[in-house]
């Protein structure tokens, strides 16, 4: 009797642990991660939509001639950046105007875009889906082609228990994919659940970085939801002034958003142009190269001294953010089904 009762109780409190994992899946509690941004009470994670999303994102009919995808400028081997431009490419090869960014942690983010000019994951992919340097499309377009595709009809019945295909519904979709796009199982987050250690190196760079870069950079998602001017001068073909055209004040000249600095072995070339094609050219600028302005970060006056060796330990610990199993994970990938 004593071993029934054992074996019942023992079901229940894995039923609870079950049940446990699930609502911290469905709402991406990650240790050592902050609480999300993300408002999941009005989405919470459903594996038939998380589906679903994957589909769309890979999917080119959501561009005006069937040729782009969303995985065309943020592709799953390149940390969901783009490697082969500086700038990303859109339907007829056109030429955007930024670097597209990396997509991982988006729900810890706060603001999308280079310039922060949308605050909410959900809408964000109406801005390339209407760009004509990008997809070149309208919602309406989108929606008219999903509706007459069968097996899209057939999905969205699966996901949401009717055949109706609404932009609520289809960017909810979108979200819920690019919401399970989490890294967090670098060397860094080995290190700090005291399952590794850092090299010597490593823990110089890291020193260095903690030193130099956290204040911005800020650990453990590697970025801080602000902009900044790093001194960089700017490219005079594009133009770019940064989040004063969004917010038409002039201390936000030359601000951009500050990336989390997670994955960069994967995701070059960097800054919002793409100017730099590798880490030592990052920290090159930093050291010797900024333009002193009116509106660059106080952090950065004079710049970030660092010796040639400071740099390769540097490096060093930047590369312990990369995530091999993020970069591996098959979920992320092309549906094959």
């Amino acid at each position: 009797m004593k071993t029934i009762k054992f074996y019942f109780v023992s079901i229940f409190i894995l039923l609870l642990i079950c049940n446990f994992q699930i609502f911290k899946s469905r709402n991406l509690q990650i240790n050592q991660f902050p609480k999300p941004n993300y408002n999941f009470s009005k989405n919470p994670l459903d594996s038939l939509k998380i589906e679903l999303g994957r589909k769309l994102f890979y999917d080119p009919i959501l561009s005006q001639n069937n040729s782009t995808s969303c995985a065309s400028c943020h592709s799953p081997y390149a940390a969901f950046a783009h490697n082969d431009h500086d700038l990303s490419h859109g339907i007829y090869d056109s030429i955007g105007p930024r670097n597209a960014p990396a997509l991982f942690n988006l729900a810890w983010h706060k603001f999308f875009m280079w310039d922060g000019a949308i605050n909410h994951l959900n809408p964000q992919p109406l801005a390339p889906i209407h760009s004509q340097t990008e997809m070149g499309s309208s919602i309406k377009e989108v929606l008219g082609k999903l509706r007459k595709d069968s097996i899209y009809t057939f999905n969205f019945k699966k996901a949401f228990g009717d055949t109706q295909i609404t932009s609520d519904r289809f960017l909810k979709s979108l979200a819920q994919f690019q919401l399970t796009l989490v890294s967090n199982n670098s060397k860094y987050d080995s290190v700090k659940r005291k399952k590794s250690e850092f090299t010597l190196q490593e823990k110089n760079g890291y020193k260095l970085f903690v030193k130099h870069c956290n204040s911005c950079h800020t650990e453990p998602l590697f970025m801080n939801h602000s902009f900044a001017n790093n001194g960089l001068p700017i490219d005079k073909t594009l133009n770019d002034f940064g989040r004063i055209k969004i917010t038409q004040n002039l201390i936000d000249s030359l601000k951009f958003k500050i990336p989390s600095l997670r994955n960069l072995t994967y995701s070059f070339p960097y800054m919002h142009d793409g100017r730099f094609s590798n880490l030592y050219q990052v920290l090159n600028h930093y050291a010797n190269d900024i333009k002193t302005s009116t509106y660059i970060d106080n952090r950065l006056q004079g710049g970030i001294q660092l010796t040639e060796n400071e740099k390769v330990d540097l490096i060093a610990f930047l590369l312990t953010l990369n995530d091999k199993e993020f970069m591996r994970n098959k979920k992320f990938q092309f549906p094959r089904n």
